[in-house]
């Protein structure tokens, strides 16, 4: 069923019954959750700027976390609101942690450029429609595969921060997760009509008052210093860092993401996705490298069956946006917000968030045709695996396709088949 007549089934439904209340809840749960993780990464920010990482200034790890927040919010905003779709673009992540890996190899202004022209690669291959092409070639079972391995290590991440004998603060954390968890558990039995998210968070938020892990809410707020940045094209950046960038923002993120949307039930526009990651970044890139793109745990949490009914799941779109534009307005106090709660519980409550896409992925991955292939993309997803600089999860799409291309061929020539043989979808 097209995402067209899914949104006019909703429709005419909704003209003789109205929508309750009690409907929305699921998709403000995951509104929260998804603003959430977005509080959480500013940590994984201030790690990529700070001596061990790229050495910037203050000012210019504000103007850096304003451009990282705010501006992949454009591209959110005016696809959900068009389609009527959870289209979550944000600063890509696994950007952000190869710019670390870099350290001070690579100047700042070299990074921007480097990111300005894996932009301007990206929007051209959005307009000839390259992406499309490569994404129809890699089968639903991959990306599944790819999603079990890339969400179970958040959930084994709860029982491992559990154990957690850091100095002054094992204990507390320990008993912190301990509550968050049995609360969840305890949740999803007895409150059935509640997500069980809700009170989690509430019981892990009070545990860790009561256990003193919460930090100083800050006394002021400051704005970012913005300066536009000279960006610098080096053939040492062009040669070996755009390369990495456009398969970060295509294979690893818009592809897989865009295949799971198709998965739910929506037509995502393919090609005008990549002209706004690729129109985005270039925009966004001028004040410090910032690769916009669909973030695929952001999509299984807004998209996917615990987001509520189909036409209401973009709804969870509005309110991180809210949080991640609140963010980079007050910019100058980022470093004083990521204390206030320690990131081990963020990490732990996006663990019990990610569970129901987990338990999807896992039968997606086991129940055929397909069986090798997802199962080596789950197994590189969740390893270190980085290879000319390109990480796990680009490798897990790759060799996972070609593994099931050469080992499952009868089964891979099926589902392609069958791919084939859908209406055809709007690609635009």
């Amino acid at each position: 069923m097209r995402h067209d007549d899914v949104t006019m089934e909703g429709r005419r439904s909704g003209e003789t019954q109205p929508r309750r209340w009690s409907s929305l809840i699921p998709p403000l749960v995951a509104g929260f959750t998804l603003s959430i993780l977005a509080a959480a990464v500013i940590s994984i920010v201030l790690t990529a700027s700070g001596p061990d990482g790229l050495g910037l200034s203050p000012q210019q790890t504000s103007g850096w976390i304003a451009a990282f927040y705010t501006l992949p919010m454009i591209a959110t905003m005016a696809l959900t609101v068009r389609y009527r779709a959870p289209f979550p673009f944000t600063g890509n992540l696994f950007a952000l942690i190869f710019f670390a890996s870099l350290g001070r190899r690579v100047g700042f202004p070299e990074l921007a450029g480097a990111a300005i022209l894996a932009g301007a690669l990206v929007l051209l291959t959005g307009v000839l429609g390259v992406t499309g092409k490569v994404a129809r070639w890699i089968p639903t079972p991959i990306v599944q595969g790819l999603i079990v391995g890339a969400v179970l290590p958040f959930v084994i991440d709860i029982f491992s921060a559990m154990s957690t004998a850091d100095a002054g603060t094992g204990v507390e954390v320990s008993i912190t997760i301990a509550c968050l968890l049995v609360a969840y558990l305890a949740a999803d039995r007895l409150l059935p009509k509640l997500p069980a998210l809700v009170p989690a968070f509430v019981v892990g938020f009070t545990a860790a008052a009561a256990t003193g892990l919460l930090g100083r809410f800050p006394d002021l707020f400051s704005f970012p210093s913005v300066d536009v940045i000279r960006p610098s094209f080096s053939w040492t950046a062009v040669l070996t860092v755009t390369p990495v960038l456009v398969a970060l923002m295509t294979v690893q993120s818009n592809v897989p993401s865009v295949i799971y949307l198709r998965s739910q039930g929506y037509d995502p526009p393919e090609r005008l996705v990549n002209v706004m990651s690729g129109a985005g970044t270039m925009l966004a890139s001028l004040f410090g490298p910032v690769l916009v793109s669909l973030s695929l745990p952001a999509a299984l949490l807004s998209a996917g069956p615990t987001a509520g009914d189909h036409g209401l799941r973009h709804v969870a779109m509005y309110l991180p946006v809210a949080v991640s534009v609140s963010i980079g307005v007050f910019a100058g106090t980022a470093a004083d917000l990521a204390v206030l709660v320690p990131p081990t519980l963020l990490l732990a409550f996006a663990g019990l968030a990610l569970i129901p896409a987990l338990l999807a992925a896992l039968r997606g991955t086991t129940a055929g045709p397909l069986v090798l292939g997802p199962l080596f993309a789950l197994a590189i997803a969740m390893s270190e695996m980085s290879i000319l600089g390109l990480g796990a999860f680009f490798w897990s799409l790759v060799i996972g396709t070609t593994v099931s291309m050469l080992f499952e061929r009868d089964a891979w020539r099926d589902l392609r088949a069958a791919s084939s043989a859908a209406p055809a979808t709007d690609r635009r």
